[in-house]
């Protein structure tokens, strides 16, 4: 790669304003993807944009379109401008630099995320927004209830388009893409550029500028990189790896990644046991509870965050010192997104990803895609102490199916026909003799077997369920923010 041309911010000509926020944060020069894709944006062009996590993506699309939001004025429930993301807390990220770059400028900003109430947000799209910021599922749900109009949008942006692939929102993208009106400026941003996502920007883009900067497997230079080999990879022999390598360096904070939700519960439970300051953030959290572990992770009040993927993109925190992953990621290039979450800005960073046998060809994979040697970590003692471990799991496991095969035999007769297991035989007198009792009030049924009798019946049941009904057909319609 060549070395980009060292331009500054106030050669691009944005406006005053949003120069003196640049000023305030001490920046002075953009990014490469910054200053290829500004000068587009701000003439109107549409730009598909690829780089790699920490190269400044957000502000390559926020500043121009604060520029051009300077001129016009929003409409009762039309947005100006539209950004897709794929998770709440990059959603709120972008919030934050629209709140930043446009501080002394007077524009209003919806934020469209589920887990959070709708009341506000609401009020806000009613007056009309200059930006509204969303994620798929909570702009389509406020779309079909009639609170948002699209054929007002100037400027419609998918952000980290990759990742909204991996989540399964194409679908709900293109249906979106179909409700906003043919004459708007569509820019797309993304970490890479799989079949899927440029058969999109071929779709609803018009002639593109593509703006490549990196490599999508290139890793910054400023993080080590190392790998723990282990001899067994069940999940108390991980976790106890996992503490042995913490505890060999000197961490002030770190992510902990885990490929499944069940997973970052267990390891954070297991830190916590184990006297680290530690929480999860995962998709399955409130989303309030997402948003206070997150700000006390970035105030430097908790040490250790344990995240799925959900939080390897997006995840804006400047210093983070140490990057975990408790196993190669399932998808080889996220493996560039987690340990890029250190080493930012020019920061020195560290990253280990603990690897089994189990492991070994998802860590090749790995390797091909960076075409970079990572060093080899130990700890003295460590696979001696892992080999002592017990295998409690795999007994555990064992009895489980045991008991599992034990219990279908019980549930069977020689003939393979299902039956109770309480079985009448073994049921105490008093119970054995329940059923004979009970057919003494039959009687009154049968008195009562005439059909108008019936008929009225139902009659009378209708009309008691009628208004019930109603209620449930009803129900959250009147409450805001309200996720069917």
């Amino acid at each position: 790669m060549t070395d980009e041309p060292k331009i500054t911010f106030a050669e691009l000509n944005l406006d005053p304003r949003i120069q003196s926020a640049i000023d305030k944060t001490g920046y002075t020069h953009p990014t490469p993807i910054q200053a290829k894709a500004i000068p587009v944006v701000m003439n109107g062009g549409d730009v598909t944009g690829i780089a790699q996590t920490g190269t400044g993506k957000t502000a390559a699309f926020v500043l121009p379109m604060i520029h051009r939001l300077t001129k016009g004025r929003a409409r009762a429930r039309m947005p100006r401008s539209l950004i897709l993301c794929p998770t709440r807390e990059l959603a709120a990220q972008v919030s934050e630099n629209f709140e930043q770059y446009g501080a002394d400028l007077k524009f209003t900003m919806a934020l469209l995320i589920g887990g959070v109430s709708f009341k506000e947000q609401e009020q806000k799209l009613m007056r009309g927004v200059d930006v509204l910021i969303a994620t798929p599922g909570r702009l389509i749900d406020q779309f079909e209830r009639g609170k948002i109009l699209l054929t007002g949008l100037e400027v419609f942006v998918i952000d980290e388009a990759d990742r909204m692939m991996d989540m399964g929102f194409i679908p709900d993208i293109e249906k979106i893409c179909k409700l906003l009106p043919p004459r708007r400026q569509t820019l797309l941003f993304s970490a890479t550029m799989p079949k899927e996502i440029a058969r999109l920007a071929a779709t609803f883009q018009k002639d593109p500028v593509r703006i490549e900067v990196a490599r999508q497997s290139q890793t910054a230079e400023t993080i080590a990189q190392h790998v723990v080999k282990i001899p067994r990879g069940d999940d108390k022999a991980k976790r106890t790896a996992l503490r042995r390598v913490i505890e060999s360096r000197e961490v002030v904070n770190g992510i902990v990644f885990c490929n499944r939700k069940r997973e970052v519960d267990i390891v954070a439970k297991s830190l916590t046991k184990h006297g680290f300051d530690a929480a999860p953030i995962h998709g399955d959290l409130p989303q309030s509870e997402r948003m206070k572990t997150l700000q006390k992770f970035r105030d430097g009040e908790l040490k250790f965050l344990v995240a799925s993927d959900v939080a390897a993109r997006g995840l804006d925190v400047p210093d983070v010192g140490h990057v975990f992953n408790y196993a190669p990621p399932v998808k080889d290039e996220d493996y560039v997104h987690r340990i890029g979450r250190t080493g930012r800005a020019g920061r020195s960073g560290e990253s280990f990803t603990l690897v089994s046998p189990a492991d070994e060809k998802a860590w090749r994979g790995v390797m091909m895609l960076i075409k970079k040697d990572v060093e080899d970590y130990t700890v003295d003692g460590l696979n001696d102490e892992l080999e002592e471990l017990p295998k409690d799991s795999d007994r555990r496991g064992g009895r489980d199916r045991q008991d599992r095969s034990r219990g279908r035999g019980r549930d069977r007769d020689r003939r393979g026909r299902r039956r109770d297991r309480e079985d009448r035989s073994e049921k105490p007198e008093a119970e054995r003799a329940e059923p004979a009792k009970s057919e003494e009030p039959a009687r009154p049924k049968r008195e009562r077997s005439d059909r108008r009798s019936r008929d009225r019946k139902r009659a009378d049941d209708d009309q008691i369920l009628a208004p019930a009904d109603e209620g449930v057909k009803g129900f959250g319609d009147d409450i805001p923010g309200f996720l069917k």
